[in-house]
């Protein structure tokens, strides 16, 4: 022990410190189905709650949107001043990472956490910065709203009629220790948009014609229950194992989704990654080079293979050496898939006769494997 203590220079309290500092923060996170339904509200109230408890909870950040009832339910809750940055001669105004580390409460609120950081600042997204905190040991508690999950870009933009632009990792949602849904019914929703308590009055008209009709609020309220109550799936599995119990699995499942420069790219990706999820399969993502890349397709792969990261995918690309169904079918047999996903061919019935379907090659190479064909979107 003499010998390790003078070998090292630093005694027992230094290693415990570093074992304190390593220990993650918890991570709570309040969802919600669409804007307004109260998610902020809820967080505030449960800080207020636990402040009287005797915790210490400050706030990093929380968006009232001007709404009255969430400006009155801070309260008295400290605030930690924002960090202001300077960006193209206008001053903006973000999360203060740094500072909130030098305070160290037990719990930091931090709002609207799909938030793209103005440039020059230290992570480009919130989430990234709420990550940094829970590794430094402080509990979060945070919200975003369903449509902002990366996996469901497609499915909110099929029942929006909006792309989403801003959106975090499914691991996120993965990483979070607690996960609330803030529901409440599209009637009241609604009710609460035409008494001006989400937007102002000025825009509530153009609301309720467009993103808060009572048909997209019910299908986004549908997608939002059925995406927590997969995840509750996942931690009670996952629970299962650390406990030695078995539950269902289905480990030797490899989903492969094969992606070219078409539109369905992304969505084919998206696709695969929910499959995957669902079956707690392994993914694989594979692209084929045709030609010389251009500076614009050499980018979209720097893209994918980002998207692959975020879905913990391992992303295969291939020389155009032979024809393309030969390669999708020996990297099916290389890494034991069981499941393909494709795009819609592009080719008319005539030139499926002379050139022969993909499909049609792959299931006589291929036995006991399942196809799954994602039609192209309507432009």
């Amino acid at each position: 022990m003499e010998n390790w203590m003078s070998f090292s220079g630093k005694g027992p309290e230094h290693f415990l410190e570093v074992i304190n500092s390593s220990r993650k923060g918890n991570f709570k996170l309040f969802i919600g189905s669409a804007p307004g339904v109260g998610k902020t509200y809820r967080m505030l109230q449960e800080a207020n709650e636990l402040r009287k408890e005797g915790k210490d909870v400050v706030i990093g950040l929380v968006e009232t949107h001007g709404r009255s009832e969430t400006q009155k339910v801070i309260m008295d809750l400290e605030e930690i001043p924002l960090k202001g940055i300077v960006y193209k001669g206008k001053e903006f105004f973000e999360l203060d990472v740094d500072a909130i580390v030098k305070r160290r409460p037990e719990i930091v609120l931090i709002d609207e956490l799909a938030h793209t950081n103005i440039p020059g600042s230290y992570n480009s997204k919130r989430y990234q910065d709420v990550e940094d905190i829970l590794n430094e040991g402080i509990s979060v508690y945070s919200a975003v709203n369903i449509q902002h999950l990366e996996s469901l870009h497609e499915n909110v933009q099929l029942i929006s009629g909006i792309g989403v632009r801003e959106r975090i990792p499914d691991r996120i949602l993965q990483l979070a220790d607690e996960v609330i849904l803030v529901d409440i019914s599209p009637e009241t929703l609604q009710k609460r948009m035409i008494e001006g308590k989400i937007y102002s009055k000025d825009k509530v008209e153009q609301a309720i014609s467009n993103f808060f009709t009572m048909q997209k609020l019910a299908a986004l309220r549908e997608l939002s229950l059925r995406e927590i109550a997969n995840n509750i799936d996942d931690k009670i599995l996952k629970e299962m194992e650390k406990s030695g119990e078995t539950g269902p699995t289905w480990a030797s499942e490899k989903i492969l989704v094969c992606i070219g420069y078409g539109p369905t790219a992304e969505i084919l990706m998206r696709r695969g990654w929910r499959m995957a999820n669902r079956l707690k399969a392994g993914l694989y993502i594979l692209h084929v080079n045709k030609s010389t890349s251009s500076k614009e397709q050499i980018e979209k792969i720097r893209f994918w293979k980002q998207l692959a990261d975020q879905f913990d995918a391992i992303f295969i690309q291939k020389e155009k050496d032979r024809k393309v169904a030969k390669i999708i079918t020996d990297v099916a047999k290389e890494f034991g898939i069981t499941n393909i996903i494709l795009g819609q061919s592009a080719r008319t019935r005539s030139e499926e006769i002379i050139k022969g379907s993909i499909v049609n090659v792959i299931m006589r190479e291929l036995n006991q494997i399942d196809i799954h064909i994602v039609p192209t979107p309507k432009s």
